[in-house]
């Protein structure tokens, strides 16, 4: 088994460098995933235990020993099977979306090192190898968002993207910091078994006094929202989408922002100590899926109002995670995983058959000329609505069911977001395949090889729901076996509780058939209401003016400073100097031998009277 897990690891980064190395290496690459993914399967299913194998030492201190080692639990099993199943399908996917790409090897790297990384951060047994997977995970997302580095539009979307998750990272490190501070180790197992005993303990911050095991969990918290794009730190997600669209599908599905809910999951054990981090995780996972939601439905970019509906589902997951069902968060995080993988990919297909024409508002009455992608993208859509017998259906219905037991505020915003996302997902399904509008362009159906990989997705979409909660009992104990916090569910629900998820979704439905093919209700006329949702709520204005343009002057204001100040009086100050000199001994330099003699001999006769004057 121990040598398994080393294939599942290592694989992906010898394709990786492998890609980097030859041309025309996709297939060795998306044969490594291929073995990676078939190989975690076979861990899962035949999971009994928890492995654990030390690779080599990271470093060695008199104070601190960290190992880089392989430990595989249940959540961790889980999560292999997640991101190395939807890699495997976003590499078979690229060989045709990538083909006339000059940079598809050096494409094909970035993804394989990509899934290594995330391989890295879920078997990770400390806090240090968690945090090198953590921030390989966001080199990685700079290179494959700035893919195409000859578009000024991408450049700037990975220098954003990479800046904003520093901030979070920073949060994240300090968090670290203080749990070693605590703890005196960064083992998970060490930390978890003394959390109890030692979180409890205080620390003064300004001045205030508060539990240290707060403090650590906002950190951790806030390391999180970085990568999962929450509410504050979201504002990198829409720009991301300047890379390739399969970078869209493994980045916005099954890994990098999916990493947050994975560390909060895994940390389970503090933040079930820490009823102030709870709060504000449900809090800010309310605030984020219904502020994505209300964006999502003004969007016109394809893409975008597929990425603006992953941020909002992120915040469904964290509402879990903050109301203790973190088991139910990991059964959302699997089944989002395909059905958002899924329709990323179909954008994808829908974009390479309009020629790469992304605004929903330009395409319209194409679904007989693509069926296949216009059926995949309707199964994805279901899923991501939560009709049953779909993969959304049973697993954010359970988050919604765990909000009214817990929490009116988080339940009440989660109906309402469940309202949004069957609307805006139908808006876009109608606009793209159903409006009147004609193309004049010659629509065509993708290869197959861009079909197959959603049709694996789709399979997933549609069963990994029942198989989940059915078969495997994923929101049991039983099926976690201690990897994280299984909370008892609170009460039971009546049939019209756990009805009323799917009522709002069929409402959603409704409305967008009502307003876009039958236009019997008018879209918004208020233009203030309009322009702040297409604005995004005005979050990069507002940065932009309370953040960048202070910044900004101040930046310019002490350049002019070391320009007119420093240089002038320092390095520059000691060239003029220099200068100046020179031009002065210059004006002894004659050139004639009788002005040197003549120098030479007053100068040895007033030498020659000093040592006279001296004895």
């Amino acid at each position: 088994m121990m040598d398994i897990l080393k294939l599942i690891v290592f694989l992906p980064l010898f394709g990786s460098l492998f890609a980097a190395l030859f041309r025309k290496s996709q297939l060795v690459t998306t044969a490594g995933i291929g073995i990676s993914a078939v190989l975690s399967w076979y861990v899962f299913l035949t999971f009994s235990e928890n492995y654990h194998l030390s690779l080599f030492p990271l470093f060695s201190l008199s104070v601190l020993k960290v190992n880089w080692a392989i430990s595989v639990d249940a959540l961790s099993s889980l999560m292999l099977i997640v991101i190395t199943t939807v890699s495997l399908v976003v590499h078979l996917y690229s060989i045709g979306y990538m083909e006339h790409d000059k940079g598809k090897s050096r494409f094909f790297s970035y993804l394989s090192l990509f899934t290594f990384c995330m391989i890295v951060l879920v078997v990770s047994d400390n806090f240090v190898q968690l945090f090198f997977g953590w921030e390989g995970v966001g080199l990685c997302s700079y290179l494959l968002i700035g893919f195409w580095f000859q578009k000024y539009s991408a450049n700037n979307a990975a220098i954003k993207a990479f800046v904003v998750n520093r901030v979070g990272d920073f949060a994240l490190l300090i968090g670290i910091f203080l749990i070693y501070y605590t703890f005196h180790s960064l083992k998970f197992t060490e930390v978890f078994d003394t959390a109890d005993l030692l979180g409890a303990q205080n620390i003064r911050v300004f001045c205030c006094e508060f539990k240290i095991i707060h403090i650590i969990c906002i950190l951790l918290f806030i390391g999180c929202m970085g990568k999962s794009a929450q509410l504050g730190l979201h504002v990198w997600l829409p720009d991301a989408m300047e890379g390739p669209t399969p970078v869209s599908a493994l980045i916005h599905a099954a890994t990098m922002v999916t990493a947050g809910i994975f560390l909060i999951a895994k940390c389970s054990p503090l933040f079930e100590l820490s009823n102030v981090a709870r709060e504000l995780i449900v809090i800010v996972g309310a605030l984020t899926a219904f502020f994505a939601a209300t964006v999502a439905i003004t969007q016109n970019d394809i893409k975008k109002i597929i990425a603006y509906s992953t941020c909002s589902q992120l915040g469904y997951m964290f509402m879990a995670c903050g109301l203790s069902a973190y088991n139910v968060a990991i059964f959302h995080l699997m089944t989002h995983a395909f059905f958002k993988a899924l329709l990323f990919l179909g954008a994808g297909n829908v974009i390479h058959a309009m020629h790469h024409e992304q605004n929903i508002q330009k395409m319209g009455n194409c679904w007989k000329k693509i069926p296949c992608t216009y059926a995949l993208m309707w199964i994805g859509s279901l899923a991501l609505s939560g009709i049953f017998p779909f993969a959304g259906f049973y697993s954010k219905d359970l988050i919604i069911e765990h909000a009214y037991s817990t929490d009116s505020f988080a339940f009440v915003i989660s109906l309402v977001v469940a309202f949004f996302t069957a609307f805006y997902s139908w808006r876009l399904l109608l606009l793209v395949f159903h409006s009147q509008k004609q193309s004049k362009i010659n629509i065509h159906e993708a290869p197959k090889i861009m079909l197959i990989p959603l049709l694996i997705l789709a399979f997933g979409s549609v069963f990994s729901g029942v198989w989940g909660a059915n078969i495997l009992n994923i929101t049991s104990n039983a099926f976690w076996k201690s990897s994280l916090m299984v909370i008892d569910e609170h009460g039971v629900h009546n049939f019209f509780i756990k009805l009323l998820p799917t009522l709002a979704s069929l409402s959603g439905i409704a409305l967008a058939y009502l307003i876009y093919q039958y236009q019997v209700i008018r879209q918004i006329k208020s233009k203030f209401l309009l322009k702040f949702l297409q604005n995004k709520w005005y979050f990069d204005e507002v940065y932009e003016f309370v953040i960048i343009a202070p910044i900004r002057f101040i930046s310019r204001l002490l350049w002019k400073f070391d320009v007119k100040a420093i240089d002038s009086f320092g390095p520059n100050g000691v060239v003029r100097l220099v200068n100046e000199c020179s031009k002065s001994s210059i004006k002894l330099q004659t050139g004639y031998i009788f002005d040197y003699a003549f120098i030479m001999f007053v100068t040895l006769i007033i030498g020659a009277l000093y040592i006279i004057g001296i004895k």
